[in-house]
C-alpha cells in the first residue's frame, strides 16, 4: 500500500497551502490555507474540495497564517468534525485571527451589498465571524518535540521553524515513510523570531520556495526604516503601513524601538497600530518567552511603543490627526481591513509614505503597489498614488533561497524525494533547479490537484 500525498493548494502558488495524506483509506490534512491573490485564486475558495471534509480524519497545521489555515472554518462548517492539530502558539493566534477573518469576510459583503457593487445578490462571505469561533472547539494544542498520533498508527511531530510565533514544520511518519513539511521556515538572521531548527531525516520533504528565486540584501530593516522615518518625519507626512498582523507588525514596532533608542528617527514620531488582530497578538510575545529573541521587557516594550488603537472610532479618529504619524495597519497585502481606509486617504498626497514590509503575493493591492501602480482601485473607486512607495527588502519573515538549501543541506543524508511548494512558479522553479544541480537530489515541482507517492 503506497502513502500519497494530493497537493490541493500551495503547488504552483504562495496561498492555499493544503497538503492531503491519504494512506490504507485514511486521510490527514496538513494545512488548510485561504487561496489570495488573483480572482482566480480567490476563485478556488469557493469550489469544493475534491475530497468531503467527512472523510478526512484529522488535520495538522504548521502555522496560523490565513494561506496556511484561514480555509478551515468553511471545513470544519461543511463537515469536517475530527481535531486540529496545532502547536499551543498556533492554537492561540488561529483563536484571533481566524474570526477576525470570518468578521472582515462579513464586512466587505456587507459593504458590497450596501454600494450595490458585487455581481451576486447578495453578496456572501466565504464564511462568518461564528463560523470560525465554532471551529477552535476543535484546537488540540501539542508541544514542540512532543511526538502524538492524529491518526491511530500516524506518528507526527512539531519542530520551531522560526517565521511566526507557534510556527513549526511537521515529521510524519505513516506506512513506513517519513515525510517532512517544512511549513514556512524563517530566517536565521530574523530580528525577533529564532532561527528554524535542523531538519530530521526524512524520505520525502515537501519545502517552501517563497523566495526562492532571491536572496535577501546584507543590509538590514533598520538601515531600511531608519532613513524613510526621518525622511517622512521631517516633511511631516503620514506613513501608511499593511503589515501582517502576525510577526510582521511585531518585527516593525521593534525597529521603530531600536531606532528611536538609537535616535536615528525622532523619539517623539507618533506611532499607531489599527489593528485589533495586531494588539492581541502583541500581547502574545510575553506568554509565549523562548519562541524568540525578545526578553520579558521587549516584549513589553512592544506594547508601548505604539498607540494601540481598537475600536472603529478610535481608527476614524486618526484622520483628524496631522502628521508626522506612523501608521500600521491589517492586512499586510492590502486585501482588506483598516489599512484599505488609510491608503484611500493618504496615498494621493506625496508628503505621504507607503510602506510594503514584506511578500506581496501577485494580484494584491500590495503587489501592484509595490511594483509601482499609479492606481488602485479601493471600495470601487479609483485611488491615485501619489506618496513616496518604500519596499522594505529586509523585513521578510522568510528564509531566502540560500537559507533554504543551507537547511536542506543540514540533512544528514539526502532524501528520496523532494516537493517545492509553497511558492509562485518562477520561484519554485529556480528552487528546484538549484536542489536539483547543487544538492543533486530528486526534486520535482508539483502540480495543483496533482497526486504523488509520498
Amino acid at each position: 500500500m503506497t502513502v500519497n500525498i494530493s497537493f490541493l493548494g500551495g503547488a504552483a502558488t504562495v496561498t492555499g497551502s493544503k497538503y492531503l495524506v491519504h494512506y490504507h483509506g485514511r486521510r490527514l490534512l496538513v494545512d488548510c490555507g485561504l487561496f489570495q491573490g488573483y480572482k482566480q485564486l480567490r476563485l478556488r475558495n469557493w469550489q469544493p474540495l475534491p475530497v468531503a471534509p467527512a472523510e478526512i480524519d484529522a488535520l495538522v497545521l504548521t502555522h496560523a497564517h490565513l494561506d496556511h489555515s484561514g480555509y478551515l472554518p468553511l471545513l470544519a462548517r461543511d463537515g469536517y468534525h475530527g481535531p486540529v492539530h496545532s502547536t499551543t502558539g498556533t492554537r492561540d493566534l488561529c483563536a484571533i485571527l481566524l474570526p477576525d477573518s470570518g468578521h472582515l469576510q462579513e464586512e466587505d459583503a456587507a459593504f458590497l451589498n450596501r454600494h450595490h457593487l458585487s455581481e451576486h445578490t447578495p453578496a456572501l462571505p466565504l464564511y462568518t465571524q461564528l463560523d470560525a469561533q465554532r471551529c477552535l472547539k476543535q484546537f488540540r494544542a501539542h508541544a514542540f518535540h512532543q511526538p502524538f498520533e492524529p491518526i491511530s498508527g500516524w506518528r507526527v511531530r512539531f519542530m520551531p521553524a522560526g517565521h511566526i510565533l507557534g510556527a513549526a514544520s511537521v515529521l510524519l511518519e505513516v506506512g513506513g515513510r517519513r515525510i517532512l513539511f517544512s511549513g514556512d521556515l524563517g530566517r536565521p538572521d530574523d530580528l525577533i523570531m529564532n532561527a528554524p531548527e535542523a531538519p530530521p531525516q526524512a524520505d520525502t520533504v515537501l519545502v517552501e520556495s517563497t523566495y526562492g528565486d532571491r536572496e535577501h540584501p546584507p543590509t538590514d530593516i533598520l538601515q531600511e526604516l531608519g532613513p524613510a522615518l526621518q525622511r517622512l518625519a521631517e516633511r511631516g507626512g503620514v506613513a501608511v503601513v499593511p503589515v501582517f498582523a502576525v510577526g510582521r507588525a511585531q518585527t516593525v514596532l521593534h525597529a521603530i524601538h531600536m531606532l528611536k533608542a538609537r535616535k536615528a528617527i525622532p523619539a517623539s514620531l507618533p506611532v499607531f497600530l489599527d489593528s485589533p488582530m495586531a494588539v492581541s497578538t502583541t500581547g502574545l510575545f510575553e506568554k509565549h518567552l523562548g519562541e524568540h529573541r525578545l526578553n520579558m521587557r521587549q516584549s513589553q516594550a512592544l506594547s508601548r511603543e505604539a498607540t494601540m488603537v481598537q475600536t472603529t472610532d478610535e481608527s476614524k479618529a486618526l484622520a483628524r490627526r496631522h502628521g508626522p504619524m506612523v501608521i500600521l495597519s491589517a492586512s499586510g497585502m492590502a486585501t482588506g481591513g483598516r489599512v484599505l481606509h488609510h491608503l484611500a486617504l493618504y496615498a494621493g498626497d506625496h508628503r505621504n509614505m507607503i510602506i510594503i514590509t514584506g511578500h506581496q503575493a501577485p494580484g494584491t493591492r500590495g503587489a501592484r503597489i509595490a511594483d509601482g501602480e499609479k492606481r488602485i482601485r479601493i471600495f470601487g473607486q479609483e485611488v491615485d498614488i501619489r506618496a513616496e512607495v518604500v519596499t522594505l527588502s529586509c523585513a521578510s519573515a522568510h528564509s531566502d533561497a540560500n537559507q533554504t538549501l543551507a537547511w536542506l543541506r543540514s540533512m544528514e543524508h539526502a532524501p528520496q524525494q523532494v516537493y517545492v511548494v509553497h511558492g509562485e512558479p518562477r520561484a519554485a522553479d529556480a528552487l528546484r533547479e538549484r536542489i536539483a544541480h547543487e544538492l543533486r537530489w530528486r526534486v520535482a515541482v508539483p502540480e495543483h490537484a496533482s497526486t504523488c507517492p509520498a
